[in-house]
């Protein structure tokens, strides 16, 4: 008998990938948590039956979400990772020997310690010593932040469920207040294609342009996320995404990634027509 895992991307679109067996299941306080065995993806990491991850694309979006800051500006030290209890974009940041303290807030704490114990390719991030692990809402912690970090990286869940407060205007409002002069703000966009997720893009999209005075969007192409193509948000006090981007510096750290590179950074902004009219009609 052949075992799939499949997830509705529309009521008329089913995404499934064929999977061996299934390593773990559990309901949190906050959510169902399974992680399954594949033989295309590796090992997946689902929350209440939406993909999360997979070993074998995740590198794409925990690239995109974490590279292209620290690229416009290299003098990053404090940073606050708001879920991510995955631990990939604290991998990524602990890249970088020029960043002091990574404060990640997580609600789920069983999604850190189920990550650990089945995909270690991601959650090798928790073992750095700067990376300091905050067990509770990060809607609630950031409301009592001021001007206290360089780099807020919002690795939220889909806009229901334990992430939908991480998209409210009142919560990047407090985003803006926790950063410091020149802090930058990257947050994952969701997908502009099926039209419930255009509709969280557009909101998300509509409440940061009025707390940020520069809002970007850029794209990548992650596999198994609905469609394929996701979007990702850059929003800053003082740094503009392209006319900031500092290529020779981010270059000379000869970090080997396997997505991006300073090249793509700048093609990543140039998004299509249908992305750009939505965009617009919300700005």
């Amino acid at each position: 008998m052949e075992l799939w895992f499949s997830e509705k991307h529309t009521k008329n679109v089913k995404f499934s990938i064929r999977t061996d067996k299934q390593l773990f299941t559990a309901v949190s306080p906050f959510q169902r948590i399974d992680v399954f065995e594949s033989i295309e993806f590796g090992r997946f990491l689902t929350l209440d039956g939406y993909m999360m991850l997979t070993e074998k694309d995740e590198f794409i979006y925990h690239e995109m979400i974490v590279h292209p800051a620290l690229a416009v500006n290299p003098g990053i030290e404090n940073v606050l990772v708001i879920g991510a209890g995955d631990g990939g974009a604290a991998r990524e940041l602990t890249r970088y020997k020029t960043i002091k303290r990574i404060d990640l807030v997580e609600i789920d704490e069983m999604v850190i310690e189920v990550c650990k114990k089945y995909l270690l390719q991601t959650a090798c991030g928790f073992d750095d010593a700067r990376v300091n692990v905050l067990i509770q809402d990060g809607l609630k912690y950031i409301r009592s932040c001021e001007n206290q970090y360089d780099l807020i990286i919002v690795d939220s869940t889909d806009p229901f469920g334990p992430g939908e407060g991480l998209f409210t205007k009142e919560f990047y409002g407090n985003c803006y207040k926790a950063l410091k002069d020149d802090g930058i703000m990257i947050n994952q966009h969701e997908s502009p294609f099926y039209e419930n997720d255009a509709l969280a893009m557009q909101r998300a999209h509509k409440r940061i342009v009025k707390c940020f005075p520069i809002s970007r969007v850029y794209q990548a192409h992650i596999p198994t996320y609905p469609s394929g193509h996701w979007l990702f948000g850059f929003a800053s006090k003082k740094y503009h995404p392209i006319g900031d981007l500092d290529e020779n510096s981010w270059n000379e750290l000869k970090l080997k990634t396997k997505y991006y590179n300073t090249k793509l950074h700048t093609g990543a902004f140039a998004l299509p027509n249908y992305v750009w009219e939505m965009l617009k009609d919300v700005e």
